[in-house]
């Protein structure tokens, strides 16, 4: 069942598509694989980035969104990512770069596509734990900036992931939330994953 990317704000894709043309903002991120690549480079599938601020006892959560993140691809490859966040004058470029969850999340995004049920892909960042997860939202006609981890939703944590927690293993949110609360400390979260 093919996943239903919600469409990311149009200065946010534009923002991207200007800094990717810029030779400065290439060579400064120096991302190897972006100074590398080898015909021309494209942002796609944008997710939106939510963190994880608060995981109450009894489940609740307190989420925010933090941005959007764009999968650079050369071919038929993604090469490294883009970020963007909000800023007062609106959606702006924020960094480049690669790593891990690059490859993490055209893997979980693959998986996800396998699935019967139709999904909204987005991603979140559990800073506490350092973790950063595929969230398949469940209704894919949502608004993919705003809303909340339902009971019914999936998280699929992505590599590395913390110890203990096994990486690409789809989980209900009313599965994983209770070991993140339990991992974490009480109250508000702390830290950033790339």
């Amino acid at each position: 069942m093919p996943l239903h990317v919600p469409p990311a704000p149009a200065p946010a894709l534009r923002s991207v598509l200007t800094a990717l043309s810029s030779p400065t903002a290439v060579s400064e991120a120096r991302t190897p694989s972006l100074l590398l690549a080898q015909g021309p480079l494209s942002p796609e599938l944008p997710l939106p980035v939510h963190v994880l601020d608060q995981v109450t006892p009894d489940g609740a959560t307190a989420t925010r969104l933090a941005g959007w993140r764009f999968l650079i691809r050369t071919g038929d490859r993604a090469v490294a990512a883009a970020d963007t966040v909000l800023t007062a004058d609106g959606w702006a470029f924020s960094r480049f770069f690669e790593g891990p969850y690059i490859p993490s999340t055209e893997l979980a995004l693959r998986q996800a596509e396998a699935m019967a049920q139709p999904y909204q892909p987005r991603l979140l960042s559990v800073p506490g734990l350092y973790m950063l997860t595929l969230w398949l939202h469940g209704d894919p006609t949502a608004d993919g900036a705003a809303g909340h981890p339902a009971a019914t939703d999936l998280l699929v944590p992505l590599a590395p992931a913390p110890p203990g927690i096994a990486a690409h293993r789809p989980h209900r949110v009313t599965e994983l939330l209770p070991v993140l609360t339990h991992r974490s400390s009480p109250g508000r979260l702390l830290g950033s994953p790339a």
